[in-house]
């Protein structure tokens, strides 16, 4: 099938590489040329575990471009997948709007497209660009034939083939019966798994085939912002828990454990720590808040759950103060920028925000990520930070150690010689990643998140 996708971005450029491994005959269109020059040398823009790999097999079969008019006239399917970022508490839909106009001006009058959008946007938008397409053709004296859909896209950086390949479900949102077969048509391999897995990507054991929900557009652009709010919920209960237990001397990892264990709750977004950021929970939970607004209805749940995710980071802060007593002048190891571990996507990334705080309080702040480094120095343009080439510099003569992404590579470190390089061997354990005993007896004062510690 020809596919026309507008928006090489993380969603955009996953699901091109994706659906081009499934022999669809795939167009990326992007405005971004130094995106593009990247992509057309063989570089995908982003990291991804395994998709520069995959992208290295079916990059030939993939046409990359700036012009919306090389894609989408031959085109069965367009997908949508620019950026929604958020301004003034809303998702901005200036991008898909400006998608769709720019779509509607190429589609030949005798073809039948379906236009999905895969972009998270708020709750009408399906709608609204219907009657955008349906504006152009009436100024371009055609009728058209255009069936609009939501096809919200539920990936998770760091995990994103995985989730491309063998996802828990694929919604569809539309009031058009062509669109829904045109897109069951569309992902029928994943539907069926009837494609032969990547070799770096076999099927999960126990796998079982996905099912395509198909609902109408508002509800299917509700999905998708609740599914992130659910998530984000989730961490944001289990971090308020630890605040609790911090108090009463329990310990966080073995009351979520026992919690997870309920069929009812399930373990997966019960780990406490700093919290969550990324691209995602952080715009997605903001802009619920602010479709509740325009409709007159309070969401507390939402709002203090956003509260409370903030609050994680202002609290490491506060145990390095309580820790050391002052941070002015003292040395500040940070172990991880990016949000999560597996990319370098540092968007509403706690380590921003608590090295923006510690260099408030006149702090030294040395910081290391084994990939984010350079968008980091990027976002942080104009402070006083020492982007350190390993973890031994980072931690020389340092007075605590702060954790904040908990890659697998800092997980194998030899506590015991970081600990002996440090002036104050104090260890913040933002994700509760080491054992505290172990942390201990390896001569660090460990500080965790809700965890109960029995000092030696």
């Amino acid at each position: 099938m020809k596919v026309a996708i507008i928006g090489t971005g993380y969603v955009g450029l996953t699901t091109a590489v994706v659906l081009a491994s499934l022999n669809h005959d795939v167009v990326a269109v992007d405005k971004d040329e130094g995106k593009l020059s990247l992509l057309h040398a063989g570089k995908t823009p982003i990291h991804e575990p395994g998709l520069q790999n995959l992208f290295d097999k079916v990059r030939h079969t993939i046409r990359f471009t700036s012009d919306v008019d090389e894609a989408v006239p031959e085109a069965k399917v367009i997908l949508i997948a620019v950026g929604t970022p958020l301004k003034n508490g809303e998702a901005d839909t200036q991008h898909v709007k400006q998608a769709a106009i720019e779509v509607a001006q190429v589609c030949h009058p005798d073809r039948r497209y379906t236009l999905a959008l895969k972009s998270t946007v708020p709750i009408g938008t399906n709608r609204h660009v219907a009657k955008i397409v349906e504006k152009v053709f009436s100024a371009r004296g055609i009728r058209g034939n255009v069936s609009v859909a939501s096809n919200p896209e539920f990936l998770q950086e760091g995990l994103a083939l995985p989730g491309a390949f063998y996802p828990d479900r694929i919604v569809v949102g539309t009031d058009c019966e062509d669109a829904v077969d045109t897109l069951r048509r569309l992902y029928r391999p994943i539907l069926e798994q009837t494609f032969e897995p990547p070799s770096l990507l076999p099927r999960p054991v126990g796998y079982h085939l996905p099912p395509m929900v198909t609902t109408d557009p508002n509800s299917a652009e509700m999905l998708k912002y609740a599914a992130n709010t659910f998530l984000a919920l989730k961490i944001s209960f289990i971090n308020e828990i630890a605040g609790l237990c911090e108090k009463v001397g329990a310990d966080v990892t073995e009351v979520a454990q026992g919690i997870g264990l309920d069929s009812r709750i399930g373990p997966r977004f019960l780990n406490a720590g700093i919290g969550w950021g990324g691209s995602c929970y952080p715009k997605d939970t903001a802009a619920l808040l602010g479709i509740a607004a325009q409709s007159e209805y309070m969401m507390p749940i939402t709002e203090a759950a956003r509260t409370v995710n903030s609050r994680q980071r202002e609290q490491i802060v506060e145990k390095l103060q309580d820790a050391l007593k002052t941070l002015r002048g003292k040395t500040i190891g940070i172990l991880g920028l990016a949000f999560k571990p597996n990319t370098d996507d540092i968007r509403e990334a706690p380590a921003l925000d608590i090295i923006r705080r510690l260099i408030k309080e006149e702090a030294n702040v040395r910081a290391h990520d084994p990939v984010a480094v350079e968008n980091a120095r990027h976002a942080l343009n104009g402070f006083p930070i020492v982007f350190a080439s390993d973890v031994c510099e980072l931690t020389h003569n340092a007075d605590a150690l702060v954790l904040i992404t908990d890659w697998d590579e800092y997980q194998n470190m030899d506590l015991g010689v970081l600990a002996k390089r440090m002036n104050t061997p104090l260890l913040i354990d933002g994700r509760n990643l080491y054992d505290p005993q172990e942390a201990q007896a390896a001569g660090f004062h460990y500080i965790g998140v809700g965890r109960r510690i029995e000092r030696t």
